[in-house]
């Protein structure tokens, strides 16, 4: 049977989509390899799948690759509009950027500021509920000094009523009473 030509359009199942994806991504990673061996090139290949996942190759690799074409400086060219306008839409994104960035930094020292104050709150907090304890258990004890004064009071008005003379004598008195 052998190869074929085939028709080059959008391929219509999903499942053979991705099939055809990996086999023709596979092809095109490995004439990128034989390019870079054979001619001592440097080659970088970002692809994404149709499920959206990124796949690269490159040699030396991907970054360093990738690195040194964005420190080139863009060889002049006749359509000297076009480099103006993507200068310029290029100036734009950084200074986006840059704004988006310094909300970034702005919105993290406010983050920092709020930790610190819900921080200080929370020892604040602490340290009221330990006074509280520590007033809860003075007041304790002054109750039961309290009681242990009110108990002694009754058994001196109980002297005072029936002086003991012994023991006996006041556990006789009482079985009468």
């Amino acid at each position: 049977m052998g190869r074929r030509k085939i028709k080059i359009e959008i391929v219509k199942d999903p499942n053979t989509r991705q099939v055809t994806f990996s086999k023709r991504r596979t092809g095109l990673f490995k004439k990128a390899n034989e390019l870079s061996i054979l001619c001592g090139a440097e080659v970088a290949i970002v692809v994404f799948s149709p499920g959206n996942k990124p796949y690269s190759f490159g040699h030396p690799g991907v970054d360093v690759v990738a690195a040194k074409y964005l420190q080139q400086d863009p060889e002049p060219s006749d359509s000297q509009g076009e480099l103006s306008s993507d200068a310029s839409n290029i100036d734009n994104l950084n200074l986006e950027l840059a704004e988006v960035l310094a909300e970034i930094r702005e919105g993290e020292k406010q983050a920092e500021i709020y930790d610190e104050i819900l921080k200080q709150n929370d020892v604040t907090t602490l340290s009221e509920l330990e006074e509280l304890r520590d007033s809860c258990k003075r007041l304790q004890d002054w109750v039961k000094l309290c009681l242990s004064d009110i108990e002694i009071s009754e058994y001196m008005m109980l002297l005072a009523k029936e002086p003991v003379v012994g023991v006996k004598a006041t556990k006789k008195n009482r079985r009468r009473n």
